[in-house]
């Protein structure tokens, strides 16, 4: 294999061997991810801490989920569009700059009007980072690998709902919330320098297919993106309340950032198991899984005299959700109607539509009747996306058809590259436990944490350069 260091690729030079500023590149966006998502889920673990600091209610503590969403939802698609012809690393370090500009006001916040204001600013870095991240990566390696090159940058979203949230929760009850949101601040600061000086240079898109409302309708897509709404609007009806929900299970409050880890371990096996039937029976698979989702909201309650029956309910809840996010990009992808980007675009202002309206939908349900009441409120918000799934045949046909964009091998590398995570997550969990005994503690287990995302990112680019030898 020959490698060069020559760091400028343009669309119309495309790469036809894995260089090393390639290899450095897919990595550096792989870590650009999980702190993205860090940053976008951090709060569902410290909501508890951070309420009782700021004197406001759980419930409205649940604003700082939602506003961060709205502003995702309201701007992926617009700002996706106006940057497509920008360089993509221009605009892939100001998101960066931007989580840093976010967490550092969250972490410095004297009001929670602050707070909401700094969650703000990290919407509009998240509304572009990912369609720009995926763009990214495909033009960095040849198109071979392209499908490996995204599967890979968004395996840092699994490492940072996996490690990144429950370790942040674990410094945030051992020594403040603050100093939590702060040290992922200085995470995000450090990280958009080395993607200024060590990612390779890429011009912007020519023109983004759009499409229209019509052509989005015609093809299928309208359908993925309603049916992808409702599901997160039900899964973050309950999962914004997660901790205090498990806590009055019977948990101790100490150890909440435990059970999100397991939590998160479920959600790497439902990851596993789309990844074996992301090709073979994507719309079967999607319905399956949605309805275990419903059928576990259901059954929460009633487990919930008992904190070992409430973990095995939530475990299937959120093994089933880990299925999702494959299968409904893929569906996205599949309909043809838009280009990748924009069809990333549109599924991530969907989404975060649903986060928005979930977590407040939420709030309203706590404040009204309590927490025990969320899992069905959450339930019939999925049992309207399960419809949507099985009525629209073109947006999840019984026989997929393969798209150019679309690679099963970027699955395969994906869950390849996760196996690492999954093995390590009984000593990242006793980690995270002796986290509330000492800050010394704390700091082993971050720094244990960060050796495992940087064994998972080694594996990952080890088999880019293998299949670039071949």
């Amino acid at each position: 294999m020959s490698t060069t260091s020559n760091p400028t690729v343009h669309p119309s030079t495309t790469p036809i061997t894995v260089t090393t500023s390639s290899v450095v590149g897919i990595a550096v966006l792989g870590l650009a991810t999980f702190f993205a998502i860090t940053t976008e889920l951090m709060p569902v673990g410290l909501l508890r801490t951070m309420s009782r600091d700021l004197g406001v209610t759980e419930s409205t503590m649940g604003i700082v989920i939602t506003v961060y969403a709205a502003a995702v939802a309201l701007l992926a698609l617009p700002l996706t569009s106006l940057t497509a012809r920008m360089p993509r690393k221009t605009v892939l370090v100001a998101t960066l700059v931007g989580y840093t500009l976010s967490n550092a006001l969250v972490a410095l916040a004297p009001s929670f009007a602050v707070v909401c204001a700094g969650r703000v600013v990290g919407g509009i870095a998240h509304a572009l980072f990912f369609s720009v991240a995926s763009a990214y990566a495909t033009r960095i390696v040849p198109p071979r690998l392209a499908g490996r090159a995204i599967a890979f940058v968004y395996s840092g979203s699994s490492l940072g709902f996996v490690i990144g949230v429950p370790l942040a929760t674990g410094v945030g009850q051992s020594v403040g919330w603050r100093p939590a949101v702060g040290a992922v601040a200085a995470c995000a600061a450090v990280l958009a320098v080395v993607a200024a000086t060590s990612l390779p240079s890429v011009r912007g898109a020519v023109s983004p297919h759009v499409g229209s409302p019509r052509a989005w309708a015609r093809t299928g897509l309208l359908s993925v993106v309603v049916a992808d709404l409702l599901l997160f609007a039900g899964h973050y009806v309950v999962y914004t309340y997660v901790g205090p929900y498990v806590v009055d299970a019977g948990l101790d409050a100490g150890m909440v950032s435990g059970a999100l880890l397991v939590l998160g371990g479920t959600g790497v096996i439902g990851l596993w198991l789309a990844g074996l039937f992301v090709d073979r029976a994507p719309r079967q698979t999607l319905i399956v899984s949605i309805a275990a989702m419903a059928v576990a909201f259901v059954a929460m309650p009633f487990a919930h005299g008992s904190l070992a029956g409430t973990m095995v309910v939530a475990g299937v809840w959120m093994a089933a959700n880990g299925t999702t996010g494959t299968l409904f990009m893929a569906a996205a992808i599949r309909t043809g109607g838009v280009s990748p980007e924009i069809a990333g675009a549109l599924v991530n202002g969907a989404s975060n539509i649903g986060i928005a309206g979930g977590a407040a939908l939420g709030g309203q349900v706590l404040g009204l009747s309590g927490l025990q009441t969320l899992p069905f409120a959450g339930a019939v918000m999925l049992v309207g996306g399960l419809s949507v799934v099985v009525l629209a045949r073109r947006g999840f046909p019984v026989h997929a058809t393969a798209q150019p964009h679309l690679s099963t091998s970027s699955i395969e590398v994906l869950t390849s590259s996760l196996a690492v995570v999954t093995t390590s997550i009984p000593t990242v969990s006793r980690a995270i436990q002796t986290i509330t005994g000492s800050v010394t503690t704390v700091s082993r287990a971050a720094t244990g944490s960060i050796r495992t995302a940087t064994g998972s990112i080694r594996t990952a680019t080890g088999s880019v350069r293998t299949v670039g030898e071949r």
